[in-house]
């Protein structure tokens, strides 16, 4: 039996906000064999992503730095989490930079990108500051069809509610919703 390897990509622009605090508290139902690396977009910042595929005479190269160790870690997870609080209805600004990066390591030769990520599994976390959490379905879908397009199984979108720091906590319902959200 293969060892599961989570991967949570963490795009909130707060350390330690909800999203977070939900993300950590649904994996704590992982089995004790499932690894989980953690990847924080803040400390791992990436600048804005430069679409070059139809520049004359420019190919795309193994990424280094902060690159490199996303490409690495996400080529390597049997799961991937994305765990990013609601911002404007969608992803936040550092989660769709992580993902417009996927353009180029489409391209990246020896990456295999589409391949490699092919039978996946994709999850999303997100908290919402409004009890309508129908309002994450933009987020929910962005990522569910990223992952589609790339072949990757949908595990869904764990959706909890709060507004200021450690509200996700004390939400009965969000914490229910983690509750073995990784393992079914």
């Amino acid at each position: 039996m293969t060892t599961r390897k989570f991967v949570f990509i963490l795009g909130s622009s707060r350390p330690g906000g909800n999203t977070e605090d939900l993300a950590r508290l649904a994996a704590r139902d992982l089995p004790e064999d499932a690894e989980q690396v953690w990847l924080d977009l803040e400390r791992l910042r990436l600048p804005d992503f430069s679409d070059v595929r139809h520049a004359p005479g420019h190919e795309y190269a193994w990424p280094s730095g902060n690159e490199e160790t996303l490409l690495r870690e996400t080529l390597s997870a049997t799961d991937l989490v994305i765990a990013s609080p609601l911002y404007w209805y969608s992803v936040s600004a550092s989660v769709k930079r992580y993902l417009d990066y996927w353009s180029g390591w489409l391209r990246v030769p020896g990456a295999d990108f589409r391949e490699t990520m092919a039978g996946k599994t994709m999850w999303g976390v997100s908290v919402v500051s409004d009890e309508d959490l129908s309002l994450a379905e933009p987020l929910s879908g962005t990522l569910r069809i990223s992952a589609e397009y790339m072949g990757m199984r949908w595990g869904g979108t764990l959706l909890g509610f709060g507004n200021r720091p450690g509200d996700v906590l004390a939400d009965e319902p969000s914490l229910l919703r983690a509750k073995g959200f990784f393992t079914g």
